[in-house]
């Protein structure tokens, strides 16, 4: 796999990351402000879209923003565990490594926080 290509567009405020150029893909809605895209066939990554970056990024008193990822409520369950399996890999791992919030013992929320810095 090609280093990943980052592209930031000041003007609203999106980061695109790309592992795969030119490669078909499918846009998975992880919640409003991150977008990922697969290559089904293939089972992988082929790149990343963040909206509102500049908030995604922001660090709070207490740390990094943690996000739930609400787009997988509305997959397939066989869709829902590729998706999880491609986040759970490198090199998405390594920008969103997932984590979750439990409100109770029988809930679990899957969360992400962005690990990348302000430098694009």
């Amino acid at each position: 796999m090609n280093e990943p290509n980052f592209n930031y567009d000041r003007e609203s405020d999106t980061l695109y990351v790309s592992f795969e150029p030119n490669v078909k893909a499918t846009g998975i809605a992880l919640n409003d402000h991150i977008l990922l895209r697969i290559d089904k066939a293939k089972r992988k990554a082929v790149g990343l879209t963040f909206f509102d970056y500049s908030i995604l990024t922001q660090q709070t008193n207490i740390g990094p923003r943690s996000f739930p990822l609400t787009g997988l409520n509305d997959l397939s369950d066989a869709l829902r565990d590729m998706v999880v399996d491609i986040l759970q890999r490198s090199p998405i791992k390594e920008i969103l490594p997932l984590s979750a919030y439990t409100p109770s013992a029988i809930e679990m929320i899957p969360i992400t926080s962005l690990m990348l810095h302000r430098k694009h």
